[in-house]
């Protein structure tokens, strides 16, 4: 099950930024000048009001995450929902297909789940080179997620329907056990992970819009799980690939 959810969710990557690439960046390398753009502000003014509703300025909604580690945490996989908010706190700045709204958005996810292999023995590396077998932790853990922090760039395209984004964000995982799973030690003892971990995450997006109020948001981001060494161990996820399907509203 596990390597079939982790193909096709590349799948849903790859496809995803392909349509990035020939929607939301086609239409705009396709689309006519507007008048007065080589003229400076007049330009920029005239992709501002061509924007949907992004240049109303705050936007919500639900949102639904899932994806799968990379390298040697391949066999590791994400599920998460929760609510997403944010307001968008500049006029369209810079020309042509760089130009676009400086965003600061904040989520939250009551539920986030981590699905890893089950409980068995493993060999570990002591510093000094010393290896030993012992019990590894493992099986489905649940927890909570916050990302207070997103700086997201909306790009301002001449096209009313198809809005591309990037952003940079950092948030904080709690889970009610130690995560990821790593070296099990009897209860008081130092040793394991930490049930707090940080979740710098960077990647793009865009927003379909349905009306000048709505829109449906597909985003792929890369994020990377660590509890900054909180714990007496930090094995971490360095890598994961995660999509995010939302439902919005703009006023």
């Amino acid at each position: 099950m596990g390597a079939a959810l982790t193909k096709t969710l590349r799948m849903m990557v790859l496809g995803f930024l392909a349509g990035i690439l020939a929607g939301g960046w086609g239409m705009a390398a396709q689309a006519p000048a507007v008048a007065g753009d080589e003229a400076g502000g007049a330009g920029s003014g005239a992709a501002a009001a061509k924007a949907p509703a992004m240049a109303k300025g705050f936007e919500w909604g639900p949102f639904v995450n899932a994806g799968t580690g990379l390298g040697n945490r391949d066999n590791f996989q994400f599920l998460s929902a929760g609510l997403q908010a944010g307001k968008v706190l500049t006029p369209v700045i810079g020309h042509g297909l760089l130009a676009g709204q400086f965003e600061y958005g904040v989520n939250i996810m009551p539920l986030w789940l981590g699905f890893t292999p089950a409980p068995h023995e493993q060999t570990f590396i002591e510093p000094g080179g010393v290896y030993f077998v012992g019990p590894d932790g493992g099986g489905t853990y649940v927890g909570a997620s916050i990302t207070p922090v997103i700086f997201r760039w909306n790009f301002v395209k001449r096209s009313k329907r198809v809005q591309p984004w990037f952003q940079a964000a950092g948030g904080l995982i709690y889970t009610t056990h130690k995560y990821p799973p790593d070296l099990l030690v009897p209860h008081g003892y130092a040793g394991g992970t930490s049930v707090w971990n940080f979740t710098p995450q960077g990647g793009g997006g865009i927003h379909w819009f349905l009306d000048n109020g709505r829109s449906i948001d597909l985003g792929v981001n890369g994020v990377h799980i660590s509890s900054a060494s909180l714990g007496d161990r930090n094995p971490g996820v360095n890598a994961s690939v995660q999509v995010q399907v939302g439902y919005t509203f703009w006023r």
